[in-house]
C-alpha cells in the first residue's frame, strides 16, 4: 500500500480524499494555486505544494508541476479528483511513465472513453445498447439535414469533444438540424479545438440513470447500482438520487451488466461511470463513460457502505477487488444537493466573496466513515466560515448528502437539512433546492431531464416556492420579536412607572416588493412549555431553541419538530424555512396604524446606470464616455466561476461617464457606467 499521495485537486473533492487517506493510514500532499493558499484542503493535508497562479491554466492544469510536486514530496500515487486533469489521457501517461501510480483507470482506457464517436463503436462491439445515429463525423450542414431525416426527428446534434453542457443542439426539423450542426460545430470549434459533429436519435422524456462500476488489475469488474441524475438545469446535475425512482430490477440488472461489458471491453481499473439517457418504456441507451469518479458519488457509497476513494486507491495498489457482485448492498435511499454559490434569483448567476457565516447542518455520517443504520446527514465541503469563494473556480460549497429508509424519509431529510444549512456573505441555490424538493412532480418521482426548464421557464422567482403554511413564518417572528421584549424586560435599572412591559397583541408587518406589505394581528400566550401565538384562526404553540444573535432556529410547533433560520437587521426579522424567506416587523396595534399612513419612499431610480448583475471580474469596457450605443450593443463583459456575462444595451442612448475599469472586481449592483 501507499505511503503518501499526492492529490491534484482542491476543494471538496481534494478534502474528501484527504478524509479516506487518513482512515487508511497513507499522508497527503495538496496542491494549490495563489487564490488557495488558505484554502481548506491546504489544511487538512500533510504537506502542500504551490503550483502558481490562481488561473487553473497557470496552476490545477500544470501536469508538469504536478508531477514534480510528487516527485519532490515522495508522493508515490496521485489522486485527479474530478475535473481538470481527471480525464487527460496524456497526463495519466505521463504520471504512469514517471512510475507514479495513477488512482484512475489507465491511460488508454481513458482514450478510448474520451472520443464520444469512437466510444459508441466500442459500445455497439461490447453489444452495449446505442442510440440509433450517424457516428461517423459529417461536414456538411446538408448532409446533417439528410442524416437527421433518415434518423427521424427530433435528433440531438453533438460534438465529439463536448462536454459540460457545450456542443449540444436539439433539432425538430430541418431548419433547426441545419442552423443546429452549424452553430455547434462553431461552439465546438472553440470550445474543445475539436469540431467533429454526429448526430443521434432524441429520446423523449429522457431521464439520465448512471450505472456506477468498478474494476481492478485482476480482471474482476462489479456494477455499483445505479444513480437518478435527471434533474437537471442546462444539462448540469442539481440534485442526484440512488437508487433511481423509476428502475425496476430487471431494468437495473440489465443496465450494470452492460456497463461491466463495457469496462471488460477497455480493460478498466478504477471507478468509473457508465451513463445511460433512458426512455419513459425504460428503453435504454449509452450516452459516454466517465473515467474518473463523479461528484454525486456519495449517494452510491450511502446505498451500499463502500468507500469508492478507498477502492480506488486500493486498485491502484494492485490490490483486487473484495468482494463480488452478490455481496454489493442496496439499502435505504440516498440523495445529494448541490450546494452551489450563485444567485437563483438572478439566473443563477456566480455569487463570489467571504463566506461570512457558513454553519452547516448537524452530520451524523462522514465521507470515508461508516453508514448509519437509521439514517444520516453528511456534509462534503472544502470550505469554512471566513474562508473565499475564488472567482476562479466552479460555484460549489458544498454537498448536501441524506440517507433514509426509503425515498420520502430520505426527501424529508433533506428539506430539514436545507433549513439548517447558513449560509451568508454569497449567494446560495439553496431555496432553489427546497422549492424542488416540495414540487408535487418531484415528490411522485414524475420527471425527465428537461423538468427545471418546463416548471421554471422564466427563470426561478421567490414566488415560486410554496411553502404548506406561510403563516408559520409569521407566527415565528412575532414569537422571536417577544423574547427580545423579554430579555429587555429583565434589564435592572429602568425607570418606575416606565418599565418594558411585554403585552400580548400585536401586529406583524411583512415586507412586500413595493415596500410595506400586509399587517396582520397576532395574539401571543405564553407559558412555561411554550409560546402560543393566534393569527387568522390558526394557533401554533412553538417552543425555540434559539440564542439571541444566532441564525438557526430549532424546535416545536405543535408538537413537530423544526428548522429555520431567523435572524434581525434593525428593526426588521428575517425568517426562513422550507426554502420561503419573510422580512417583518413586529409592533403594537397603534404603531400599524401609523405605519399605513407614512408616504413610502422609494428605491433610487437606477435606470441611467449599468449595474454589474455579479460579483467578478470586469474583463472587458466595450465603450467609452461620449459614445452613442443601441439596444443590443454589447457594453462590458464580466468574468467569474468560468463563466462569461456579456452585458448589452437594453435602449438607445449616450455613455456618460465609466465608473468602473477595465480589470477591476465588481461586487454586486456596483455600478459600471453611467448615461445620459
Amino acid at each position: 500500500m501507499f505511503e503518501k499521495i499526492l492529490i491534484a485537486n482542491r476543494g471538496e473533492i481534494a478534502c474528501r480524499v484527504v478524509k479516506t487517506a487518513r482512515k487508511m493510514g497513507i499522508a497527503t500532499v495538496a496542491v494549490y494555486s495563489d487564490a488557495d493558499a488558505g484554502a481548506l484542503h491546504v489544511r487538512l493535508a500533510d504537506e502542500a505544494v504551490r503550483l502558481g497562479p490562481a488561473p487553473s491554466r497557470e496552476s490545477y492544469l500544470l501536469g508538469d508541476r504536478i508531477i514534480a510536486a510528487c516527485k519532490d514530496s515522495g508522493a508515490q500515487a496521485v489522486h485527479p479528483g474530478y475535473g481538470f486533469l481527471s480525464e487527460n489521457e496524456a497526463f495519466a501517461r505521463r504520471v504512469e511513465d514517471e512510475g507514479i501510480a495513477f488512482i484512475g483507470p489507465k491511460h488508454a482506457s481513458i482514450a478510448a472513453m474520451g472520443d464520444k464517436i469512437a466510444s459508441k463503436k466500442l459500445a455497439r462491439e461490447a453489444q452495449v445498447n446505442t442510440i440509433p445515429g450517424w457516428n461517423e463525423a459529417i461536414d456538411t450542414p446538408e448532409h446533417a439535414v439528410a442524416i437527421a431525416r433518415d434518423i427521424g426527428y427530433p435528433v440531438m446534434i453533438k460534438a465529439s469533444a463536448g462536454g459540460g453542457g457545450k456542443g449540444l443542439r436539439v433539432a425538430f426539423d430541418d431548419k433547426q438540424a441545419f442552423e443546429g450542426y452549424t452553430s455547434c460545430r462553431h461552439e465546438a470549434r472553440a470550445a474543445f479545438g475539436d469540431d467533429r459533429v454526429f448526430i443521434e436519435k432524441y429520446v423523449l422524456n429522457p431521464r439520465h440513470i448512471e450505472i456506477q462500476v468498478l474494476g481492478d488489475a485482476h480482471g474482476n469488474v462489479v456494477y455499483l447500482n445505479e444513480r437518478e441524475c435527471s434533474i437537471q438545469r442546462r444539462h448540469q446535475k442539481v440534485i442526484e438520487e440512488a437508487p433511481s425512482p423509476f428502475i425496476d430490477d430487471a431494468t437495473r440488472r440489465a443496465m450494470g451488466e452492460q456497463a461491466v461489458a463495457l469496462a471488460r471491453a477497455v480493460n478498466y481499473q478504477s471507478a468509473g461511470t457508465v451513463e445511460f439517457v433512458v426512455g419513459r418504456e425504460r428503453d435504454f441507451y449509452f450516452l459516454e463513460m466517465n473515467t474518473r469518479l463523479q461528484v454525486e458519488h456519495p449517494v452510491t457509497e450511502c446505498i451500499t457502505g463502500i468507500d469508492l476513494v478507498e477502492q480506488m486507491i486500493r486498485v491502484a495498489a494492485g490490490e483486487p477487488l473484495a468482494f463480488t457482485q452478490a455481496d454489493v448492498a442496496r439499502r435505504g435511499w440516498a440523495m445529494e444537493c448541490r450546494i452551489n454559490a450563485e444567485d437563483a434569483l438572478r439566473n443563477f448567476l456566480p455569487s463570489t466573496g467571504r463566506l461570512v457565516h457558513y454553519l452547516p447542518p448537524a452530520t451524523t455520517m462522514e465521507a470515508a466513515g461508516p453508514v448509519p443504520v437509521g439514517g444520516a446527514v453528511r456534509v462534503d465541503t472544502g470550505v469554512f466560515e471566513g474562508g473565499e469563494i475564488p472567482m476562479y473556480y466552479d460555484s460549489m460549497i458544498a454537498k448536501l448528502v441524506v440517507h433514509g429508509f426509503d425515498r420520502s424519509d430520505a426527501i424529508r431529510r433533506m428539506r430539514e437539512a436545507l433549513n439548517g444549512f447558513v449560509i451568508r456573505g454569497v449567494a446560495s441555490n439553496i431555496a432553489f433546492q427546497s422549492a424542488l424538493l416540495a414540487h408535487p412532480r418531484f415528490v411522485a418521482g414524475d420527471f425527465d431531464t428537461g423538468f427545471i426548464a418546463e416548471q421554471y421557464p422564466q427563470g426561478f422567482r421567490a414566488e415560486d416556492v410554496v411553502h404548506e403554511d406561510p403563516d408559520f413564518l409569521l407566527a415565528l417572528a412575532a414569537v422571536t420579536y417577544r423574547r427580545y421584549r423579554e430579555r429587555a424586560a429583565r434589564i435592572t435599572g429602568q425607570l418606575p412607572g416606565h418599565e418594558m412591559r411585554i403585552g400580548d397583541e400585536f401586529v406583524v408587518v411583512v415586507k412586500g416588493a413595493g415596500g410595506i406589505g400586509e399587517h396582520v394581528p397576532v395574539h401571543l400566550r405564553a407559558d412555561a412549555a411554550a409560546i402560543t401565538v393566534e393569527l387568522r384562526g390558526k394557533s401554533y404553540a412553538i417552543s425555540e431553541d434559539w440564542t439571541f444573535g444566532g441564525i438557526r432556529a430549532g424546535g416545536s410547533c405543535n408538537g413537530h419538530s423544526f428548522t429555520a433560520q431567523v435572524e434581525r437587521d434593525g428593526l426588521w426579522t428575517r425568517v426562513a424555512h422550507n426554502g420561503r424567506r419573510i422580512e417583518a416587523m413586529v409592533m403594537s396595534a397603534r404603531a400599524s396604524e401609523l405605519l399605513r399612513v407614512m408616504p413610502f419612499k422609494p428605491p433610487p431610480d437606477l435606470g441611467k446606470f449599468l449595474l454589474s448583475p455579479m460579483p467578478g471580474l470586469l474583463a472587458q469596457l466595450a465603450v467609452h464616455a461620449g459614445q452613442a450605443v443601441h439596444a443590443g450593443e454589447r457594453l462590458a463583459v464580466i468574468e467569474a466561476m468560468k463563466m462569461e456575462n456579456v452585458l448589452t444595451a437594453t435602449q438607445d442612448g449616450v455613455v456618460k461617464a465609466l465608473l468602473a475599469a477595465q480589470g477591476d472586481s465588481l461586487a454586486v449592483d456596483q455600478p459600471i457606467m453611467s448615461f445620459e
